[in-house]
């Protein structure tokens, strides 16, 4: 006979283990969109012990709706030998244009950065960092819920070596920086610049070179390094995103 209560017990004891395990990493990723996936793949499959925190129901961010709702996603060449990696399937539109199915992106980005050992976490928010020595060191997290309801729970901290801002347009965690440290951020202003309105081709190539540090330990990439440094949006062509998410692990496996 099946038991509720076995039941009950191996989704919870299984659960708070990755989650004991996780209190201290090598990398926090906030967000899980495609560039935080792929950031996440590539360091895990370098055996860095990498923990990523989604604060929604589902992975991809964007990515799953497509354009408009139409789930298919467009990619430029120099994106694809990232899709091959994945086992993303694709086919070519026009010269230089590639099309695939955002939900399979989602799906094998999700399977390869989970089979390569990162620990992922849905629903689940990111309130706060932790700061010592004017550097970043760990992140505050809640559950998503919790904020939602806008109920009066305090948070736990989790401690890590390096923290990837991957939250997307809203760039979160790098806001919080700007807001509560008493240091400044690394992009022309000392702020974060704010996005700018849509232009594929200059955000695609501008999502790459501000991929960076934006304040100790702490790195932005996809959609938030181009909203932290003053970048257009790109729409949903997708493969600046994945080449931030590649280009940030190689950046951070340098640092650690």
């Amino acid at each position: 006979m099946i038991e509720e209560t076995i039941i009950s017990r191996a989704i919870i004891e299984s659960y708070l283990h990755d989650l004991l395990d996780s209190i201290e990493s090598d990398v926090i990723i906030g967000g899980g969109g495609p560039s935080g996936l792929c950031a996440s793949y590539y360091l895990a499959k370098q055996r860095h012990k990498v923990v990523l925190f989604e604060r929604a129901l589902k992975l991809g961010g964007g990515m799953p709706g497509g354009g408009i709702m139409f789930n298919r996603m467009v990619v430029q060449e120099s994106a694809c030998g990232i899709l091959d990696e994945m086992g993303i399937r694709y086919k070519a539109y026009k010269p230089g244009y590639f099309v695939a199915s955002s939900l399979e992106a989602t799906a094998a980005l999700t399977d390869k950065a989970l089979k390569a050992g990162a620990k992922i976490f849905n629903l689940i928010t990111i309130e706060d960092v932790v700061v010592r020595e004017r550097a970043v060191s760990g992140v505050v997290i809640n559950w998503s819920s919790v904020d939602m309801a806008k109920l009066h729970i305090d948070p736990i901290a989790c401690q890590s070596r390096v923290v990837i801002d991957a939250t997307g347009h809203p760039a979160e965690i790098t806001r919080i920086v700007e807001q509560k440290s008493a240091g400044t951020l690394n992009t022309p202003s000392g702020k974060i610049e704010g996005e700018k309105s849509m232009w594929a081709d200059a955000a695609e190539h501008f999502t790459v070179e501000n991929t960076k540090e934006v304040f100790p330990n702490l790195y932005v990439c996809g959609m938030a390094s181009n909203a932290v440094f003053g970048g257009p949006r790109m729409g949903p062509i997708f493969g600046g995103m994945l080449i931030s998410g590649r280009k940030v692990a190689e950046i951070v496996m340098k640092k650690i």
